[in-house]
């Protein structure tokens, strides 16, 4: 009697070892197959997906598929521009408990091209993504890279960043569609042999906010972004900043379209080091002198006398109308023209 009540505790083990693998083979199982169903609906709206082969893995904390290669190709009209992604590899994986996310990462370089945009590869020491599962579940999506590099495939510049946070969220719908979005980068590090006035080093970078407005089906871009206008589409940040070189900046604006289909709006912003960055401004050209000097006089009276050795800073009104952003009246800088038939 003793004798089987020993063999039947050896075996609870082996029974739950032999369901948990059961478990996983049939959840690798249903991830692979949602992978394959997903591609079939995409090549039902006209992409072209090419893929490796799918191997499973994860036990025993998850249920994974790893893709070799995924290469997928859009050029019908329901972009502004064909669309290309080739990935060297991907792993889809998915916890064996409390699954609540599908997590994605990417292998090897990604090589991106957008309409006529010269082809970017995309590397970083980690690149990945979250989606979340359920049909209950917001249709959202987060990234995370850390050590993330952009460059042209023929090119000798590149932008780093040590890094990168990113959240967007589709929600509402008709007239009242948006995505929220959130986004926040460090360590950022521009291409070199171009002019940057405050440095080609931008310690951190966040912002967050909305775009409004029900986004319109594939043609010309600049019908869709007409349509987008005149349906109420707007830009709204409700949070940036930002530190570059001398500059430290706080802001919020709301931006729209005009009737040429350039960008227009207001904001607020506080303003660090405002005398060094126009400064450094006006020495790079981008701003006059005299437009550097009225507004260092301007926001000298705004900010008022300190007693502390910090460097002053200043709340200020900001306006973008006809490209021209200005400063309580006093224009800084004119934007060049965006060209919506280059797009």
């Amino acid at each position: 009697m003793r004798g089987r009540y020993w063999i039947v505790l050896a075996a609870i083990p082996a029974i739950l070892l032999a369901a948990d693998i059961v478990y996983w083979r049939l959840a690798s199982d249903r991830l692979r197959g949602g992978l394959q169903d997903w591609i079939e609906v995409q090549r039902s709206r006209g992409w072209e997906i090419e893929s490796g082969p799918a191997a499973l893995g994860g036990w025993p904390r998850a249920a994974s598929v790893t893709v070799s290669s995924l290469h997928m190709r859009h050029t019908g009209s329901d972009l502004p521009g064909a669309f290309e992604w080739a990935s060297a590899g991907l792993v889809l994986s998915v916890p064996l408990y409390l699954p609540t996310d599908v997590d994605v990462s990417f292998r090897g370089p990604q090589r991106l091209r957008i309409g006529t945009v010269p082809e970017a590869v995309v590397t970083g020491d980690t690149l990945a993504a979250a989606v979340p599962l359920g049909q209950d579940a917001p249709n959202s999506f987060t990234l995370h890279a850390i050590g993330l590099r952009v460059e042209p495939a023929a090119g000798p510049w590149h932008v780093t960043a040590g890094l990168l946070n990113g959240r967007a969220s589709l929600s509402g719908g008709g007239a009242s569609q948006g995505i929220d979005f959130t986004a926040s980068a460090e360590a950022i590090e521009l291409p070199s042999g171009f002019k940057w006035a405050l440095g080609r080093n931008i310690s951190s970078l966040s912002a967050e906010g909305r775009l409004n407005g029900p986004f319109p089906p594939g043609g010309d871009i600049a019908d869709q972004a007409r349509a987008w206008r005149d349906n109420g589409g707007s830009l709204e940040v409700s949070h940036l900043a930002m530190g570059w070189g001398p500059l430290g900046l706080t802001s919020s604006a709301t931006l729209a379209l005009d009737d040429q289909l350039q960008p227009m709006g207001s904001g607020n912003a506080r303003v660090v080091g405002y005398a060094d960055t126009l400064d450094r401004l006006a020495a790079a050209g981008m701003l006059t002198k005299s437009a550097a000097t009225a507004a260092k006089a301007v926001l000298s009276l705004m900010a008022g006398t300190s007693d502390t050795d910090e460097p002053p800073e200043v709340d200020v009104p900001l306006t973008l109308q006809y490209r021209t952003l200005s400063m309580r009246q006093v224009p800084l800088v004119r934007l060049p023209e965006l060209d919506w038939s280059r797009r």
